[in-house]
């Protein structure tokens, strides 16, 4: 089961109810900025986690304006759509609600709130089509290199962005998908159910992203590890990760 911190008490709680009710995760967002991205992509890997236990999940987005950029923005990002509406979650059973923010924990009511420390990046540049808000133009050329370099960084420390880290994600990118497209020519073979245990293990311990790519980069190296596992690996990882690692199947000649 998956389990969060909580910024209140700063223990470990389950994020989905006993009876796997319906949870509510609230994305608080300061505006279009780096940070606020990163809030909504945290949202969206505890949406994704939680589905993959099973548990249903209804995502709102609380942001004082420039709603439509930054929802555009996190589209660009893979983060699945917001809900409209407040009260509709009461309606559907709700059990309990998560807050991700940037803001003091009692900023909240009832829920355990999950705390994402800040992006620095002066690179955050006004890009034609999205003007006059800011938009992250880097962005915009490779969003899942973007969503990489997020992810390679514990949710509670800083995440410094330049265009090196940026262009050390796509890297990571670009041999991961052409391994994937090689291991694909080979037979399938299932996930070993200790490199799932090993994945479960990372995500449901307060979504430690880190922890899923290093079981990823160990898959990579295995000398024993069959090529049609190490592709059902990849594949299984990316429901959660979303970095379209399976972009370039049939592409290798």
């Amino acid at each position: 089961m998956l389990h969060i911190l909580d910024a209140r008490t700063g223990e470990p709680v389950p994020a989905a109810p006993a009876l796997r009710g319906l949870t509510r995760i609230e994305a608080v967002a300061s505006g279009l900025d780096p940070t606020a991205l990163r809030v909504l992509l945290t949202a969206d890997l505890l949406v994704r986690a939680l589905e993959l236990g099973g548990t249903p999940v209804w995502t709102t987005l609380t942001a004082p304006g420039q709603h439509a950029e930054l929802r555009s923005a996190a589209a660009a990002l893979a983060v699945r759509p917001f809900e409209d509406g407040h009260d509709l979650a009461a309606g559907l059973g709700e059990a309990q609600a998560i807050h991700v923010t940037t803001q003091p924990p009692d900023t909240f009511g009832d829920g355990p709130v999950v705390r994402v420390a800040p992006v620095r990046w002066e690179q955050w540049e006004e890009t034609p089509g999205i003007s006059p808000h800011p938009a992250p133009a880097a962005l915009l050329r490779d969003p899942e290199a973007f969503r990489l370099a997020l992810l390679r960084v514990p949710r509670s420390e800083t995440v410094r962005l330049d265009s090196a880290a940026l262009g050390e994600a796509a890297g990571w990118l670009a041999r991961w998908r052409r391994a994937v497209a090689g291991w694909a020519r080979q037979p399938s073979r299932p996930v070993p159910e200790s490199v799932r245990a090993r994945l479960r293990s990372a995500w449901e311990d307060d979504l430690d992203l880190p922890g899923v790519l290093q079981v990823l980069r160990d898959v990579e190296s295995a000398p024993d590890l069959p090529d049609g596992a190490r592709f059902e690996t990849y594949a299984y990882a990316d429901r959660l990760l979303a970095l379209d690692l399976a972009r370039d199947l049939g592409s290798l000649a």
